[in-house]
C-alpha cells in the first residue's frame, strides 16, 4: 500500500525539501555539529561518519523519510523518520530526530518538522501494513537530554513523555584499579576477525533482556563490523567459556582520538558492556570493564566513560558506581502512543 504524498510544510523565510542524496550530507553534518555543540555534547560530527550512517540506514528512506530546511545562508536544519519493531513486541516505534541550528530556533522549524515526521511516520505504518492499536502497540519516539532544552520543550509541547532514562557516566580517573579475576573456567581472549561472528551473536542474545530491544538483521551485523570509529578489537576485552568455546562477556572498549584533540582530554570509552545470562552475577562484567580500563591507561588515557540504562534489570548502574563510574548527564527518550483511530 502507498500512502499518497505528503505536502510539504512551509515555514517563513524557509525552504522545505526533501533530501537529494549523498550530495546533501557534507551540509546535514554541518547542521548535526552545531546542533551538538550549542547542546554542549561533547562529540565530534565528521562527514565520513555520517557517510557510514547512512548508508546502513535500516528501515528509512531518506528520500521520502527526511525533509531539509534552508535558509538564505545554505541549511539550517533537518528531521528524519524511521521504524522499528521491538523483539519484546508487538509494539512498534516510529523514531523521530530532529536537529536545528542554533542561530535560527524559535522560528517554527522545529515544530514544523515534528508534524511532518510524524505524519509520514502513519505512512509508514501504512505502507508496511503494520497493525494499528489495538491489534499492536505504536509509538512515535524521540530522544533528548537535559543539556537540550530546546528539543525537551519542543517534544513535551508536542504530547511526549519521558518513558526511560540513561546516564552519560565517566570514571574520572584511572587510578586505583580493582585486580579482578574471572570466574573459574572462562578466560580471555584476543578479539580475532575470525571471533566476529561469535561476539555478534553473543551480543544479540545479551541484548535481548534490555528495554527496547530489536531483532537484528544481517544489515545490523554489517553495520556492526564496518563502524571503523568503534570497531577497535585491539581494545577489545572478550571472556569466553572455555569448554563451551563460545563467548560469555565482552567490554568493547574504544578511544577517539579527534574527540580528545577537540576537548584536549584524554578519554576511553568502555562500552557494550555485556554478560551471557548464566553467567551473570558471577563477577565477568566487573572483571572485564577493569582490565578494559587497565587497557585504556596503557594506551596513554586518563580518564573513561560509557552510557547506562538507569533502570537497567541486571542492576548495571550499581555495577558501574561501584567500579567508579558517575553520572555527568541524563537522558531521556519521549514516546506518544499513537491512536487507532486518526
Amino acid at each position: 500500500m502507498t500512502a499518497p504524498a505528503l505536502a510539504l510544510p512551509t515555514v517563513a523565510g524557509f525552504t522545505v525539501r526533501h533530501y537529494r542524496g549523498a550530495e546533501d550530507l557534507p551540509a546535514v553534518a554541518d547542521v548535526l555539529a552545531a546542533d551538538e555543540t550549542a547542546n554542549n555534547r561533547e562529540s565530534t560530527v565528521t562527514l565520513e561518519m555520517m557517510q557510514y550512517f547512512y548508508a546502513h540506514l535500516t528501515n528509512c528512506d531518506p528520500t521520502r523519510d527526511m525533509l531539509l530546511v534552508e535558509g538564505p545562508s545554505g541549511l539550517v536544519a533537518y528531521g528524519r523518520a524511521s521504524w522499528e519493531l521491538e523483539s519484546s513486541g508487538p509494539t512498534y516505534l516510529y523514531r523521530i530526530a530532529v536537529h536545528v541550528r542554533p542561530e535560527v530556533r524559535r522560528q517554527g522549524l522545529g515544530r514544523a518538522l515534528l508534524a511532518w515526521l510524524e505524519a509520514r511516520a502513519l505512512a509508514i505504518a501504512a505502507e508496511q501494513n503494520h497493525p494499528r492499536p489495538p491489534a499492536a502497540q505504536a509509538m512515535w519516539q524521540a530522544e533528548s537530554s537535559e543539556l537540550e532544552t530546546a528539543k525537551t520543550a519542543l517534544l513535551e509541547r508536542a504530547g511526549y513523555t519521558p518513558v526511560r532514562y540513561g546516564y552519560q557516566m565517566v570514571r574520572p580517573d584511572l587510578e586505583n584499579i580493582p585486580d579482578l579475576r574471572l570466574p573459574a573456567g572462562v578466560e580471555l581472549r584476543p578479539a580475532l576477525p575470525e571471533h566476529n561472528q561469535a561476539i555478534w551473536n553473543e551480543l544479540v542474545e545479551a541484548f535481548q533482556d534490555h528495554w527496547g530491544a530489536q531483532e537484528q538483521s544481517a544489515e545490523d551485523y554489517a553495520r556492526w563490523v564496518g563502524n571503523e570509529q568503534e570497531f577497535q578489537r585491539d581494545i577489545w576485552k572478550v571472556a569466553w567459556d572455555i569448554a563451551r568455546n563460545e563467548v560469555v562477556g565482552t567490554v568493547l572498549g574504544y578511544i577517539v582520538p579527534a574527540e580528545n584533540e577537540k576537548f584536549n582530554r584524554r578519554r576511553g570509552y568502555t562500552e557494550t558492556i555485556t554478560v551471557r545470562r548464566p553467567w551473570r552475577r558471577q563477577g565477568v562484567a566487573r572483571a572485564l570493564i577493569a582490565e578494559n580500563l587497565r587497557e585504556l591507561k596503557a594506551r596513554g588515557m586518563t580518564e573513561a566513560a560509557l552510557g547506562v540504562d538507569t533502570e537497567n534489570l541486571t542492576g548495571a548502574l550499581r555495577v558501574y558506581e561501584a567500579m567508579g563510574f558517575r553520572p555527568v548527564h541524563r537522558s531521556a527518550t519521549y514516546r506518544k502512543p499513537i491512536p487507532s483511530e486518526i
